[in-house]
Formats: structure tokens, C-alpha cells, sequence
């Protein structure tokens, strides 16, 4: 048996960054056929991103611990009426991050911040989707000019209260959730078998399990499970700046079937945004892009025509 403090020692050594043009890992392009894009950061941040169609931008931000895999129905079928942008995180998917990366939700939102100023994004909707909330709304708030409106899906935007909430960020994001991460994937697998209704075939399960295949590259999906306690005063930040975006049009569309974030969050966000509409998804969980891609598709199409978004 392995002693805990060498798989502390050896787990999680930090990444090296990658700018040798070379892929972290091969993506499966009968699944994920879009032409890859990469930016590096003032960081060193090797950031990859998809950029499909023309029109209204649009901004896709994922959770953890996925990446821009989660949207590629999304983008399917919205990329003939938007410009679909998803970029991955540093550390997830394709990006890459340099050794002095912190993997915090604060260093996530400045690299995002960062990109959507490198692109020059204006007049974007942005979807976001678990720490994809955190994320937008701090980009929103530093450049709300930017952003013409939300999509929200299962996420939150301050920081966290419930008891059962703490508890998972204490287990997950402490040395019980460190060890499944070094030993199998554990973090990937929980969240990918817990949130998910429907069942991921060998193929996609692979690609999900790809970025993090290597021991050394699974520190952010630890991270962040521990970030929702450590990032307090992030979060905290991120809620007392939303009131000037709540005027923004926003649409929830909100898996029912979700083990993470459930009616409170949605009631909240309800009472935020004065002018918002809620589509609720019945057979999707937390990873609403995976369940429901159609359904929320066709949601944004509907929701942007009326709102004068697209």
C-alpha cells in the first residue's frame, strides 16, 4: 500500500506547459470534429478553444471536471445561427497551464477574462454551466458591455450555504477525494456517473477520462470540489457585483434530476433576474449539455428571437 504522503508527493507535481504544438491526448473526431484553436496567455496558459459559425457570439463555458467535449451536440446545433466559442480551462481538455497555475476559481476567471479580451468578444450570451457560473458572471461583471444576455444552467453565484454542500467540498476537495483522483480518475468518475442521466458510451466516457489520464494532470478536478469552501472571498465578490447585470435577459435551463445544484439555486436566480425564463429539463441531471442538448438548443433559439439577442 502506498503511504498518503507519497501519493501527495507524486500525485501532483506541477504540469509542465505544452507549446510544442503537440495534443495533450487524441481526440476522437467521430465525436468531436471541430477544428482546434489554441491561444497562450500572458500566464503561459496554453488555452484551446473551438470557434464554429458566424453570427451572434456566443460563449460556452464548462464545469468540472469537463471540458469543451460537454458542448459538441450544443455546438452542432447552434453553430449555423451563432458564433459558438468553448474554450477549455487551463488544466482541462486540451489547455495547458504552467507551473506556477494555481488552478483557483479566481485564476480560472482571470485566464477567461483574458480570452474573451484577446477574441474581442462583445455583445456575447453567455451559457455557464457549474463552475461555468462562477466564471461568466465574472467576466460579465468586468466587462458588462460585453455580454447582451445569460443562459444558465445548473450553477451558482455565491458562495456556498448548505450543510451537504460543505460536506462534499470537505470530502471531495480533501485527501479522500486527492487519493480516488491519483488512484483511478476517481473525481472524472463520480461526477460523470452521478451526473448524467443517460448512460455515456465507452467512447465518450474515454474522452471525458482522456485529459486526465495522466497521474500529474489531475490536480484541477481536486481543486476545484475544494474551492467551493476555499474560494470565498471570490465567490463572495462574484455575488455582491451581480446586481448591476441582473437587468440582463437570462434563461435557465435547469436539469431536475441534478445532485449538486437543485431548486434553492434556481429559485435564486429566479428572484436575481427580473427578466428571465426557466425551462425545465425533466430527464436532465447536472451536465444539462449532455442530457438535453436538442431541448436547450431550441430553448436559446426561442428565448434570443424574443429577446432581439440573435
Amino acid at each position: 500500500m502506498v503511504a498518503t504522503e507519497q501519493i501527495w508527493s507524486t500525485a501532483y507535481r506541477e504540469p509542465v506547459p505544452e507549446h510544442s504544438g503537440k495534443p495533450k491526448f487524441e481526440v476522437d473526431r467521430s465525436l468531436f470534429p471541430y477544428e482546434p484553436h489554441y491561444l497562450v496567455l500572458e500566464s503561459g496558459a496554453r488555452v484551446h478553444y473551438v470557434d464554429e459559425g458566424t453570427g451572434p457570439a456566443l460563449l460556452l463555458l464548462h464545469g468540472n471536471p469537463t471540458w469543451s467535449f460537454v458542448y459538441r451536440h450544443l455546438i452542432a446545433e447552434l453553430r449555423n445561427t451563432y458564433r459558438v466559442v468553448v474554450p477549455d480551462y487551463p488544466g482541462f481538455g486540451l489547455s495547458t497551464a504552467p507551473g506556477s497555475f494555481r488552478f483557483s476559481a479566481e485564476e480560472q476567471a482571470n485566464a477567461m477574462i483574458e480570452f474573451v479580451c484577446r477574441l474581442d468578444l462583445c455583445d456575447m450570451t453567455i451559457m455557464m454551466q457549474d463552475w461555468g457560473g462562477p466564471i461568466g458572471f465574472a467576466i460579465a461583471e468586468r466587462y458588462p458591455e460585453r455580454v447582451a444576455g445569460f443562459v444558465v444552467g445548473n450553477t451558482w453565484a455565491w458562495p456556498i450555504e448548505r450543510f451537504g454542500q460543505r460536506v462534499f467540498s470537505t470530502l471531495m476537495g480533501g485527501w479522500p477525494g486527492r487519493v480516488a483522483a491519483w488512484s483511478c480518475n476517481g473525481v472524472v468518475r463520480f461526477f460523470l456517473s452521478r451526473g448524467v442521466v443517460h448512460s455515456l458510451s465507452s467512447a465518450e466516457l474515454s474522452m471525458y477520462l482522456a485529459p486526465f489520464s495522466s497521474r500529474t494532470a489531475r490536480r484541477p478536478t481536486h481543486i476545484f470540489p475544494a474551492q467551493l469552501r476555499g474560494a470565498g472571498e471570490f465567490l463572495q465578490k462574484v455575488h455582491d457585483n451581480l446586481p448591476p447585470l441582473c437587468e440582463k435577459p437570462a434563461l435557465l435551463v435547469w436539469g431536475s434530476r441534478d445532485f449538486a445544484f437543485r431548486n434553492p439555486e434556481r429559485e435564486r436566480f429566479e428572484k436575481l433576474f427580473r427578466h428571465h425564463e426557466t425551462v425545465l429539463l425533466d430527464r436532465a441531471g447536472h451536465f444539462v449539455q449532455e442530457d438535453a442538448p436538442v431541448e436547450i438548443a431550441s430553448a436559446i433559439q426561442v428565448w434570443s428571437d424574443r429577446n432581439a439577442i440573435a
